[in-house]
C-alpha cells in the first residue's frame, strides 16, 4: 500500500503541500506518481465514487460490474489496483469481497495537491 507525502498540521508548525513546501524527493514522486496513476483511469475514478456514495460506505464486488459495464474480472482488476494504491480496502466475507473507500488517503491526496491547507492562513 502506497503512503502519500503529507503535510504535517498548521498546528505541527508546517501547512503547505509537500508539492510547495520543498522539491519532492525521489522516492516521494514515484509513490505519488503511482497513486496518481491509480486514479488516473475513469472507470478506476467511478469505482471510488460508487463505492463512497453505496450504502454503508462499502460495496460489494457484485455490485459494481453492472454499473460499470465491465466484466467482474476487469473490474476485480480495477479494484486490486486502486487496493494496492492504498485508496480502497478489500474485506473477504465469505464468497465474496467488500470494498470501502480509505477517507484519509482522499483527504491526503487532495492535501498534496493543494497549496495551503484550508485553515491556514499565511503559514507557508
Amino acid at each position: 500500500m502506497a503512503t502519500l507525502p503529507l503535510a504535517q498540521s498548521p498546528e505541527a508548525g508546517v501547512c503547505c503541500s509537500p508539492l510547495t513546501r520543498e522539491p519532492m524527493s525521489i522516492a516521494d514522486a514515484e509513490r505519488l506518481a503511482g497513486i496518481l496513476k491509480a486514479v488516473a483511469d475513469p472507470a478506476r475514478l467511478r469505482l471510488l465514487s460508487i463505492i463512497a456514495s453505496h450504502d454503508g460506505g462499502e460495496a460489494c464486488v457484485c455490485d459494481l460490474t453492472e454499473p460499470l459495464d465491465l466484466s467482474q474480472p476487469t473490474v476485480s482488476h480495477h479494484l486490486k489496483v486502486l487496493v494496492e494504491a492504498g485508496l480502497v480496502t478489500r474485506e473477504k466475507r465469505g464468497r465474496w469481497a467488500y470494498y470501502a473507500v480509505v477517507p484519509a488517503a482522499l483527504d491526503a491526496l487532495g492535501g498534496v495537491l493543494t497549496t495551503r491547507h484550508a485553515n491556514a492562513g499565511d503559514c507557508c
